[in-house]
């Protein structure tokens, strides 16, 4: 259902939205895509209400809340060789889950570990999702956002006919990310100047320190 241009927000206006529900046909599979967003938000001031995708009315509404008790949440990173590196989204997973309350979140790495995409949309679908939203834990909408992803998605989708899903923006350009950069920067030079000890992200390896 292709769709020109839908106001979701006074200073919102998404275009070129495409929707999918994995029981259409492969050449017409497509993900629900933000290409643009036009005009800027006021400081400090939040989406009041979120788009949501929903089963059976074939468009869209604008509901308060868009996580249900039927969605399932996929958080996917890139995935690493270094087994640390992957049970640090874990982590992130279960921090996100309690902080939300959202009763399906799940894991996945796009490559290298498990579990994958695919494993991930199977265990939402157990655990009663008839909606998976797959949420890249990315900065910027590079080739793995625009290809990998969403392929590796419809993929796992095709054992799932009944069950929709979107694929949403990666983190992008966030006013919060400023905070956390400048946190973690201040934080390594407390370390640096012996004034703290190594973060979780550094812990044991001995990287954070001036060269």
């Amino acid at each position: 259902m292709p769709i020109g241009s839908l106001s979701i927000h006074p200073q919102f206006t998404v275009k070129g939205c495409s929707l999918n529900q994995t029981g259409t046909s492969p050449s017409s599979r497509s993900l629900l895509n933000f290409s643009k967003f036009t005009g800027e938000p006021s400081s400090g001031r939040s989406l009041s209400r979120r788009l949501s995708l929903r089963n059976g009315n074939g468009g869209f509404t604008l509901e308060p809340h868009g996580v249900g008790d039927r969605d399932g949440i996929i958080i996917v990173d890139h995935g690493s060789r270094r087994k640390e590196s992957n049970l640090m989204l874990n982590e992130f997973v279960a921090m996100f889950r309690e902080k939300t309350g959202y009763q399906i979140v799940e894991p996945a790495h796009m490559e290298l570990a498990e579990p994958s995409i695919r494993n991930s949309f199977d265990a939402c679908v157990q655990k009663g999702a008839n909606r998976v939203i797959v949420s890249p834990f990315f900065l910027f909408p590079g080739r793995h956002w625009h290809q990998d992803i969403p392929s590796l998605t419809a993929e796992a989708a095709k054992q799932h006919p009944d069950v929709s899903y979107i694929v949403t923006a990666p983190l992008g350009l966030h006013e919060l990310l400023v905070d956390v950069v400048n946190d973690r920067i201040k934080y390594c030079l407390s370390h640096v100047a012996g004034d703290a000890d190594e973060c979780s992200v550094c812990a044991g390896t001995s990287k954070c320190r001036l060269y």
